[in-house]
């Protein structure tokens, strides 16, 4: 049975694993889910993995695999023996390559095939970036949508789209939508430029948040993570006391 997607992920942007454990610890945020990037997971390699799981966090891998279907095959057969939770490719490597990315994942699994998502248009491009530098001629949720349907079709299980294309998603596919680029009102944008409120993407259909700096920069990243959260989930919360 397929795993759904927690709440809230915290992006574990820091750049050594003893970082990253010791944030965690400090803050008393230890066995929450999280995410793990490429800036950390290819400085650790497999051991932060193995060392997060020890201590009861379920991981996202947010390696954005994109390349020929056999070599993502390969490649998610290895992660999957891992025991991750989560993984992703991006949705631009074509049906055949999320195809391969979910069968390789069926093929190493252990106690669980990982949820896999498919990334459609990233947080930091616009519409200005799609049609000058990538040559895309379409309105960019023409090419989430697009890009959705696709992944749908290929066994994904659900997508990362900013919280402005959540709802196309949840719209016209079956899939789980996870939105990076949340920010609480006031919040600094960094290098994103879809971004959005925890209330926002919760009235726009999101399953699932990722949140980084707004959590690791505050003072109080424990009350950070967990104010995040329940802004979140504030509506399921009194719907269901």
């Amino acid at each position: 049975m397929l795993k759904k997607l927690k709440p809230l992920y915290f992006a574990l942007d820091f750049q050594t694993g003893d970082e990253a454990l010791d944030f965690l610890e400090r803050h008393h945020l230890t066995g929450i889910p999280v995410k793990v990037g490429m800036e950390l997971f290819y400085k650790e390699g497999p051991s932060i993995i193995h060392r997060l799981k020890e201590n009861g966090h379920e991981i996202f891998l947010d390696l954005k695999l994109h390349d020929i279907p056999e070599t993502v095959r390969r490649a998610m057969r290895g992660l999957a023996s891992m025991n991750i939770d989560v993984v992703n490719v991006h949705a631009q490597g074509g049906e055949e390559m999320m195809r391969s990315a979910k069968l390789g994942l069926e093929e190493g699994a252990q106690d669980h095939v990982p949820i896999l998502l498919a990334v459609t248009i990233l947080t930091s491009s616009d519409q200005k970036m799609l049609e000058e530098e990538l040559l895309i001629d379409h309105p960019l949720t023409d090419v989430v949508k697009h890009y959705g349907t696709r992944a749908d079709k290929c066994g994904v299980d659900g997508v990362v789209c900013s919280v402005e294309e959540a709802e196309i998603i949840k719209k016209h596919t079956a899939l789980a939508a996870l939105t990076p680029g949340i920010r609480l009102p006031g919040g600094e944008k960094h290098d994103q430029k879809r971004v959005a409120t925890p209330e926002k993407a919760r009235e726009n259909g999101s399953d699932a948040m990722v949140v980084g700096r707004a959590i690791r920069d505050a003072e109080k990243p424990g009350e950070m993570y967990r104010k995040i959260k329940e802004a979140f989930q504030h509506e399921s919360i009194n719907t269901h006391p």
